[in-house]
């Protein structure tokens, strides 16, 4: 039976909507039109091989982006790497539509994030103080993919894994780690990326089925 649910964050439960419009609307003002859905599609599997940092800056952009743009063809140069930074880079959080489901959870749940400590204040700010507790990277010395962040936050929580729900949007650093422990663990994919996972689903407001 489930007792406690983690979230990740990042594409979970929060995310930035106007991201890929604006890294559109860059590429063609520099004479490069690719399309919306294999700009999403290639920044997802960049983003499930590229280690983001606890804090990011304009090296860790650049790096990114630079490598981005190879996946869609394009050769970097550092006019267009200036550019969709300075356009496209620190843009705010929303929450998705579907965390409304949180509201409806009869359990205790927290976080479980790549991040750094000011992720504290900006779920305050979105959500009130709904999550038991919030662990990140930056606090615990220990970061996802690896299987001890997850065994640290079982610790703080006093649960056992097979008592736990997790639910992330990355296979590598939340669907593998988490199940090698014994956490039953879904796959949020709004976007429909994985259509062959096992462990997907496509809103938040299926949890309910795994509980």
């Amino acid at each position: 039976m489930i007792k406690y649910i983690f979230f990740d964050v990042s594409g979970t439960i929060l995310g930035k909507p106007t991201l890929f419009k604006k890294i559109n609307d860059t590429l063609n003002e520099y004479g490069h039109f690719v399309s919306f859905d294999e700009l999403k599609h290639k920044h997802k599997l960049l983003s499930e091989v590229i280690h983001f940092p606890d804090r990011t800056d304009s090296v860790f952009y650049n790096h990114f982006n630079g490598e981005l743009l190879r996946l869609l063809g394009i050769v970097p140069n550092e006019e267009l790497l200036e550019a969709i930074f300075k356009n496209c880079t620190y843009l705010p959080w929303e929450k998705f539509d579907d965390v409304d489901f949180l509201t409806k959870i009869d359990l205790p749940f927290g976080i479980i994030s790549n991040f750094n400590s000011t992720l504290k204040d900006k779920l305050l700010q979105f959500f009130g103080p709904i999550f038991q507790d919030v662990l990140v990277s930056e606090e615990l010395g220990i970061a996802k993919p690896k299987v001890e962040f997850y065994q640290k936050a079982l610790d703080c929580i006093g649960y056992h894994a097979s008592e736990v729900l997790y639910i992330g949007d990355s296979i590598k650093l939340d669907i593998e780690p988490a199940t090698q422990l014994g956490i039953k663990s879904l796959l949020i994919d709004r976007d429909n990326f994985y259509q062959q996972s096992t462990y997907k689903i496509n809103s938040l407001n299926e949890i309910s089925k795994h509980l």
